[in-house]
């Protein structure tokens, strides 16, 4: 029993794998390396979240999308993702000034991060602080 329940698993993994692999041939006109490299019985879940965080559901632009994953890949860094993503976000519509402040913007956010996590500062101080002028700011903005 158990064989049959493997060998029919297998075949549905198989059948997945193919139908992935299909779509992503359709999408990018061949079968690229990185997602040959993938285990195959995992690809399948993989192509579909990609899909899905890119996809039409998604409440971020793909423009937008992009130029978050160039900031990330910038501060990782990854070479392979920083030209994906810089390429990707001019496809859509992406001009470099807002490529470069995106990667600015990411550039920022490590900055304070070291400053915050190397001086020690209490997580909770910082809520109270950062609530705070929140809260002034927002008092500020109505007058």
């Amino acid at each position: 029993m158990l064989f049959l329940i493997t060998a029919n698993l297998s075949a549905q993994e198989t059948e997945a794998y193919k139908k992935a692999k299909t779509e992503i041939e359709q999408t990018f006109g061949a079968f690229p390396s990185w997602f040959a490299a993938y285990p195959e019985h995992a690809l399948p879940e993989a192509w579909e979240l990609y899909k899905t965080l890119k996809g039409p559901k998604s409440s971020i632009s793909s423009k937008n999308a992009e130029l978050i994953q160039l900031a990330v890949a910038s501060q990782i860094p990854c070479v392979y993702c920083v030209y994906f993503h810089r390429i990707s976000a001019k496809a859509f519509g992406a001009t470099d000034e807002e490529i470069n402040e995106a990667i600015a913007l990411g550039a920022e956010t490590r900055h304070w991060s070291m400053i915050l996590q190397g001086s020690g500062i209490s997580f909770e101080e910082f809520k109270a602080e950062f609530d705070e002028a929140m809260k002034y700011m927002a008092e500020k903005e109505k007058k």
